[in-house]
């Protein structure tokens, strides 16, 4: 194997280790949301940060090789398994970008409830809505 070959199977090989800990990050990163842990969020992101970074910086140096270099048979397979991992991450991502609206907007709407905003929306005990939620919440001495 050529010093440039080697080289790239080498860089490929650290970008899939970094691809393979951004998942396991991004993993992380939707239990923290479910259970609003939000120093564990800050964590989450810059480690996500730093990975994102390298990954960046790896894909620079990559994209210095020959094009024909990706097509070697010790390199494609490599180069797929990074298009998968790159796809898994995507979809994690939107699926933690999702949670985090909802939790957003369950925290909104809650607030909105205890300040007695009048477009907040509470329930009775048979579950019908009640519109006037300032009068629920005015007579409060909390």
């Amino acid at each position: 194997m050529d010093k440039a070959l080697e080289l790239c199977v080498q860089q490929l090989t650290t970008q899939i280790s970094s691809l393979e800990a951004l998942t396991l990050l991004l993993d992380e990163e939707l239990t923290a949301l479910s259970t609003r842990n939000g120093d564990g969020l800050k964590d989450i992101a810059r480690q996500k940060i730093t990975f994102l970074n390298n990954i960046q910086k790896t894909d620079k140096e990559l994209s210095s090789y020959p094009k024909e270099l990706f097509q070697n048979p010790d390199v494609a397979p490599l180069t797929e398994q990074i298009d998968l991992l790159l796809i898994k991450c995507k979809n994690q991502n939107e699926v933690n970008a999702k949670a985090a609206h909802l939790a957003h907007m369950t925290v909104r709407e809650l607030k909105e409830i205890l300040i007695g905003r009048p477009t907040s929306t509470t329930y009775t005990e048979d579950g019908s809505v009640v519109e006037n939620v300032g009068e629920i919440v005015k007579n409060l001495k909390a």
